[in-house]
Order: C-alpha cells, then sequence, then structure tokens
C-alpha cells in the first residue's frame, strides 16, 4: 500500500523535555491506523505535530509529507487546505450555530484525490444528526457533538482524518456507532490516524495498530496480531495471564 501520509524523525519538545520522538510513521491510502496508549502516552502530542497545532509553544523537528510534499513548515491552515484535517477531542463545531449551519461550509471541487462530501452524505453516516438538523452544537450530546466534528471536517474533503480520542466520555452504545461510521469511509478510499485510548473498541475497526508509551511506538502490527499480543491483551484488553 503506497503511503499517503509519511511522518520521519518526529520529536515535540517542551522546554527542554522531550515529550514525542517517532522515528517513522505511514499512513496509507484507505487505511485505517490506531494509535493506542494510556494517559499522558504523547497521543494527542502526535497528531497536533502532525497537523501543526498545539495549545502551548513546543518546539517540533522532523519532517511531515503529504502526497509526496512536504508540508512540514506549513502553518495549520495551510495544512487544511492541503487535506489534512484534525478533529480535536470534543471540538470542532460552532455551539450557537445549528447542525446545519455547521455543516454549511464545504468545498465542492477540492482536486483530484480528495472526496467532497456533501451534508446528504453527513447525514446518511450519521443520521443521529439528520434528526437533529435544526438544534443548537450546545444542545447536543457528546455523541453528537463528534458525530458533528467529524462531519464538519468531510465537508472540507480531506485526504488524511485525524481524529483525536473521538470516543471520550460515550456510553458504549455510541463508542460502537462512531468507530464504525470512521471504518465505513475507509471505503471512499479516505485515510484516517485515530487516536484512542479505548483499545478494546479501536482494535476492531483499525487496519494496523500502533501502541505509543512516554512518547515513543513500542509496538506495531495488524490489528490482529496486536489483538493477540499478550502485552495489548494484558494492559488494554482485559485478558488475564493463564
Amino acid at each position: 500500500m503506497s503511503a499517503l501520509l509519511e511522518v520521519r524523525d518526529l520529536k515535540v519538545r517542551y522546554g527542554g523535555n522531550l515529550a514525542l520522538s517517532v522515528g517513522a510513521l505511514s499512513l496509507g491510502h484507505g487505511e485505517i491506523i490506531g494509535v493506542v496508549g494510556g494517559n499522558g502516552a504523547g497521543k494527542s502530542t502526535l497528531v497536533n505535530a502532525v497537523a501543526g497545532w498545539s495549545r502551548g509553544a513546543p518546539r517540533v523537528e522532523g519532517s511531515v509529507q503529504l502526497g509526496g510534499r512536504d508540508i512540514s513548515a506549513l502553518p495549520t491552515h495551510r495544512r487544511v487546505r492541503e487535506g489534512l484535517l484534525l478533529v480535536p477531542e470534543g471540538k470542532l463545531i460552532f455551539g450557537t450555530m445549528t447542525v446545519e449551519e455547521n455543516l454549511a461550509e464545504g468545498i465542492d471541487d477540492p482536486g483530484e484525490g480528495r472526496k467532497p462530501y456533501s451534508v446528504e452524505e453527513i447525514y446518511a453516516l450519521f443520521p443521529r444528526l439528520a434528526e437533529r438538523r435544526g438544534h443548537l452544537g450546545s444542545q447536543l450530546s457528546g455523541g453528537e457533538r463528534q458525530m458533528l466534528g467529524i462531519g464538519r471536517a468531510l465537508r472540507l474533503a480531506p485526504r488524511a482524518l485525524l481524529l483525536d480520542e473521538p470516543s471520550i466520555g460515550l456510553a458504549p452504545k455510541l463508542v460502537r456507532t462512531v468507530l464504525q461510521s470512521v471504518s465505513d469511509l475507509r471505503a471512499h478510499g479516505l485515510s484516517v490516524l485515530l487516536v484512542e485510548q479505548n483499545v478494546k473498541a479501536a482494535i476492531e475497526v483499525v487496519d494496523r495498530v500502533l501502541l505509543l508509551e512516554r512518547g515513543q511506538v513500542v509496538l506495531e502490527g495488524t490489528a490482529a496480531e496486536m489483538r493477540n499480543n499478550p502485552r495489548i491483551a494484558e494492559a488494554y484488553l482485559g485478558a488475564q495471564r493463564a
């Protein structure tokens, strides 16, 4: 599988502290990679650095390439124009606008290799949003806000979608709904880098898994390989030693 998104020698420092060090990461066309690990493992730091965005003022080194083009020096909004979209945890919606208004802005002709999702396609992916189309963003539940945030990103025709903890705070049934909808995007060729603390749910919908611990990738493999890995099973899937 050819790589759409490639990250090389990515390092993120806050002050003198090294928060993240990833030697290589590649995301293929139509592939979903799950980045898993506990709190403080560096998962959000990773996708924020790839997107060129941060709450603080980190020093970021390394290269990020999208479709063979080096975008490392581009600010966040320019990376968005290139088709790299980040949906931060619980954000990317306007609370004072209705669902319909939140989804109004889109790209009709984004160029080759990018699919412009219509509002109706978003509603087909997330039927709950169609039912709530007249409600304000502030009136939505946590799961509905996550769906709307993903929907807003899809309206901008992403080439690669970075999702930061889309299942956080959701009931188990909604977790399955949201993640399965993300998995369904694979059929359209969309590439997704999915950050998830809920390893059990994520491993059911991704193609490959990266385990981050203390800012470094310590395990990598297919979903099937990682599901059967004793370290993953015991620490994150609830399995116990025989």
